[in-house]
């Protein structure tokens, strides 16, 4: 669909930063005001959203059919360094920051709407009224409820002053109530999402999106209030709206928002869930153009081709979305760690790829990595050094370093405290009828951990098994000396490691066998640690975020270890793969061998995620032939038993010229590790990463 003139001007307006003049550092001080009244943190919580709702003016454009727009540029802190510091001395374990990166249960939210949810937390308060806990929180639920009325009340105000009836009609229905149109949904969902930002939680993802905004679409369709045209034309200007979010982010990189949307699959029961709505999502992406949504799709080896088709149009773009999702390889994953049948079909994603419930989850799904080039490395060290004389022993040694890692990463988090979340509790299932916050726990209450760097840590180990203890050609003494010194001296050691041992992403079976002996020792370290402290599991994944310049690199406060040069070859600080990728700079056969290889992962027990991430030539798609290439290539990631797979559209010099002049290349948008940014706003050592990976063709 081409954007209406309307859209184009609007999108271009976002795109400029037009919105930023309506911001201001002028916040509530609620840290005073609390401490003045006495307020208990979860109390603090509440006031915080209240005040920052109170907060903000509504902003409605003349063009606008889905309104908000933020004012307020920070969100405040609950307390001042030495309030919080005394308070936190008080408690029993090591707090938290804001509750983060899990996924509301907007279906519900939307079918019941917020009175109906205030209903409930009052009759769980009359019932629960012996219990103060429980009192004090359902209170602070209700205060943020009504907070979240009142400024949708004073934004049907404003357009019933501004002559907008049909916006006011929808201001007046919903949130409050369930919406009776998609352009009701529509509004109401954005200005829920937009108070979960307000009251101080990131990575605010939006979920099944198909799933639970097609009622609404289709009965205006069956209704004939609303054409697809129209349709469109509002799922557009909603996926705009998005981006005027996507600066407040302050975490490792602008654009890391993770405001992430699933398409497809099948529903609870089991039944194909793919609808209108999953294509026009897709083609509205498409038109967009822009860095949120972050767009996913859940697929299965008999997904429809002109469905993947369609996908594979966004893959044109160069947006770095849809990341797929292979329905046959999570569903039984999820189902064999634990979770149930009907909530492992209801998943979706987090900010970049971990598997989450909606609704039903208060999982932390990145609590570190677990480096594996670290663990091979100290494993190689120490076994050459002490004259190990098999190569069983140098993988006994890697995987007590594993273990060692795991524990180190987990073994803290175990006194955590989650801080209370009483208007995200709101948009849960369960909190209101418990009487207790999300905070103390949801059905699912998992630890996720990456596995980062695992292509360069199973070429590690096959280079010493194939050199060392199989051909025998490579003397421990000379390898340890060229790995003291970086290779300098011993560039034809370092040519021969990287170039005549067998690397993953061919699928060579001696290769390979590394890398699932890596994960499967990875597996076996979590769940050795048991329940992690919430009534949870450890969940090992196979992504890297930002691990993969961190663990090469370093970075202050890391907890994960740092390595040098490596028995692959790598010099010190080489970066390492994002994911699931051969070791850049090494030669692999093409996509399908790198698919093959990570086929091979054990993924019932690897159930964090973690995609495979494939960088596809731009001239790839200059044929007709192009968008069932790749779409066929979707269809093999499925076929052969990934789990996960993104892919990026590069052009190498478009990208070396983004470097050079930034303010040509504004708009310019690549897949980073689990999300999509604007190269040009890129820290120069995510730019080159994202440069120096490998361009396949098809």
């Amino acid at each position: 669909m081409p954007l209406s003139e309307r859209l184009s001007a609007m999108r271009e307006a976002v795109r400029a930063g037009a919105h930023h003049h309506y911001r201001h550092d002028d916040t509530p001080d609620i840290a005073a005001e609390a401490a003045a009244r006495g307020l208990t943190w979860a109390q603090r919580a509440a006031l915080r959203t209240v005040r920052m709702c109170a907060g903000e003016p509504p902003i409605i454009e003349p063009d606008q059919r889905i309104v908000f727009t933020r004012t307020q540029r920070r969100v405040p802190p609950l307390y001042t360094p030495d309030d919080w510091a005394a308070f936190r001395a008080t408690l029993d374990g090591d707090p938290s920051g804001e509750i983060n990166n899990i996924c509301a249960d907007w279906g519900a939210v939307l079918d019941q709407g917020l009175l109906a949810r205030r209903a409930q937390a009052l009759a769980t308060r009359a019932r629960l009224a012996a219990d103060p806990a429980a009192v004090e929180f359902l209170e602070a639920a209700v205060a943020t409820i009504d907070s979240v009325l009142d400024l949708a009340a004073r934004y049907a105000a404003e357009a019933r002053r501004l002559g907008r009836n049909d916006l006011a009609a929808a201001l007046d229905e919903a949130p409050a109530n369930r919406p009776t149109s998609f352009h009701a949904a529509l509004q109401a969902l954005r200005l829920l999402q937009a108070v979960v930002w307000l009251s101080g939680h990131m990575h605010v993802g939006l979920g099944r999106l198909d799933q639970y905004l097609w009622p609404y679409l289709a009965a205006d369709l069956a209704a004939g209030r609303l054409d697809w045209p129209g349709a469109e034309e509002l799922l557009a200007e909603f996926f705009i709206s998005l981006n005027r979010d996507s600066d407040l982010y302050p975490g490792v990189q602008v654009g890391d928002n993770g405001q992430s949307v699933m398409l497809g699959g099948v529903d609870r029961a089991g039944r194909e869930a793919v609808n209108p709505l999953t294509w026009a999502a897709l083609r509205v992406a498409g038109a967009v153009a822009m860095i949120d949504p972050k767009i996913n799709l859940r697929v299965t080896p008999d997904t429809d081709h002109e469905l993947l088709r369609e996908a594979s149009r966004l893959t044109r773009l160069g947006l770095g979305f849809p990341q797929y999702a292979n329905d046959d390889q999570v569903i039984p994953g999820l189902v064999a760690f634990g979770y149930d049948w009907e909530d492992a079909r209801d998943y979706t994603v987090a900010a970049c790829w971990e598997f989450i419930i909606p609704g039903r989850g208060m999982e932390i799904v990145n609590v570190g990595a677990v480096s594996f080039p670290a663990a091979a490395d100290a494993a190689i060290r120490a076994g050459l050094a002490a004259g190990d004389a098999g190569f069983q022993s140098i993988l006994d040694r890697c995987e007590a370093e594993i273990r060692a890692q795991v524990h180190a990463l987990i073994e803290p988090e175990r006194r955590l405290i989650l801080p209370p979340a009483p208007y995200f509790s709101v948009l849960m299932d369960g909190p209101l009828a418990t009487g207790r916050d999300l905070s103390a726990g949801l059905k699912y209450n998992n630890f996720g951990l990456h596995g980062a760097g695992c292509a360069a840590g199973a070429d590690a180990l096959q280079a010493i098994h194939e050199l060392v203890y199989d051909q025998r050609t490579l003397a421990p003494g000379d390898l340890l000396a060229a790995l003291d010194a970086d290779f300098e001296g011993y560039e034809s050691l370092r040519t021969r490691l990287r170039e005549t041992v067998t690397k993953v992403g061919n699928n060579d079976d001696d290769a390979d066998a590394q890398l699932v002996w890596l994960f499967e020792r990875f597996a076996a370290a979590c769940a050795a640690e048991g329940d992690n402290g919430r009534g949870g599991r450890i969940r090992p994944g196979t992504g890297t975020a930002m691990f993969y310049v961190w663990l090469a690199r370093g970075r202050a406060g890391l907890r994960e270890p740092v390595v040098g040069a490596t028995a692959d070859g790598r010099h010190v600080g080489d970066l390492f793969g994002a994911n699931l990728a051969p070791t850049p700079g090494v030669t692999v056969r093409g996509p399908l061998s790198t698919l093959q290889t990570f086929a091979k992962i054990p993924y019932d027990q690897i159930v964090n995620g973690g995609p495979v991430t494939l960088e596809l030539a731009d001239n790839v798609f200059r044929g007709d032939e192009a968008l069932d290439k790749v779409a066929l290539l979707v269809r093999a990631f499925a076929q052969v038993g990934c789990q996960q797979m993104q892919i990026n559209t590069v052009n190498l010099a478009t990208l070396e010229d983004a470097q050079r002049h930034p303010e040509q290349h504004r708009h310019l948008i690549v897949r980073v590790w689990g999300w999509s940014g604007y190269f040009v706003e890129l820290d120069p050592v995510y730019q080159e990463h994202v440069m120096s990976r490998h361009r396949h063709g098809l």
